[in-house]
């Protein structure tokens, strides 16, 4: 048996602990992360005022295992809303990447944006109309920024989709990254604010002309597109098209 020097031991000793440390981290944020599905599913069923007996009890354990994990219930909401928006980040994203041209792109985001809203509305205005607060900085719930404090979760969201929404618009036309921003930051308040509307009276069944979601889908996404990109394309100085239709005839799915 080879000896083994005290520098060796030291070393031997560090290296388990840090497995252990490493095995315990692993751990840790396995668990939170069933925390926070558990606490999702509780908000779906129970609404944004759910409780931490309600959250507790969906996760199959106590209420003081939920705060072993979470400090308070304002560090749950903002790893819940982080989840949240992160998913849906992730869907608007894929669903801009498979579209065949931009306008196409954008028609796919307001129709996930309103599938999202319409499949769990509890949790939605869970994300969009909680300002949590507490020390967590936000970069570790995995929100933009890294501000510690208060945490507005729809802050958090829309600057997390604008870029998104500024791609397919500055493919469109031609314009600065800041105008393509601008615009996107509008649009994403006017689906917002059109979505939220419909979610609160539009998708009542039995309301008298209600729209559908693809209705809206298509109303919004033609609002949006044919304002700002017809004016812009208007005064787009692009070169002529050489396939044999003039650029102002081009037609809209083209753009």
């Amino acid at each position: 048996m080879r000896p083994m020097t005290a520098a060796g031991r030291e070393l031997d000793g560090r290296s388990a602990q840090d497995g252990r440390s490493t095995r315990w981290d692993d751990h840790r944020a396995a668990r939170r992360a069933q925390l926070v599905n558990a606490a999702r599913k509780a908000v779906h069923r129970s609404g944004p005022g759910v409780s931490m007996d309600e959250i507790a009890s969906a996760a199959g354990t106590s209420k003081s295992i939920v705060y072993r994990y979470f400090d308070d219930k304002a560090g749950l909401r903002l790893a819940v809303a982080a989840h949240v928006v992160a998913t849906m980040h992730d869907a608007l994203r894929e669903a801009a990447e498979a579209a065949p041209t931009p306008n196409a792109a954008l028609r796919a985001m307001v129709r996930v944006y309103l599938e999202m809203i319409e499949h769990s509305p509890n949790v939605y205005w869970f994300v969009t109309r909680t300002a949590i607060g507490g020390n967590e900085p936000a970069a570790e719930a995995g929100l933009p920024g890294g501000a510690s404090g208060p945490v507005e979760a729809l802050g958090a969201y829309l600057d997390s989709v604008i870029e998104l929404v500024a791609e397919p618009f500055a493919r469109a036309v031609h314009v600065p990254a800041a105008t393509a921003a601008a615009w996107a930051a509008g649009a994403v308040g006017f689906v917002r604010g059109a979505g939220e509307w419909w979610l609160g009276h539009g998708s009542d069944p039995s309301a008298p002309d209600r729209l559908t979601r693809e209705e809206l889908t298509e109303q919004v996404t033609l609002w949006l597109w044919t304002g700002p990109v017809g004016v812009l394309h208007h005064d787009d100085p692009a070169p002529p098209d050489t396939s044999g239709t003039s650029h102002p005839a081009r037609t809209q799915e083209n753009r």
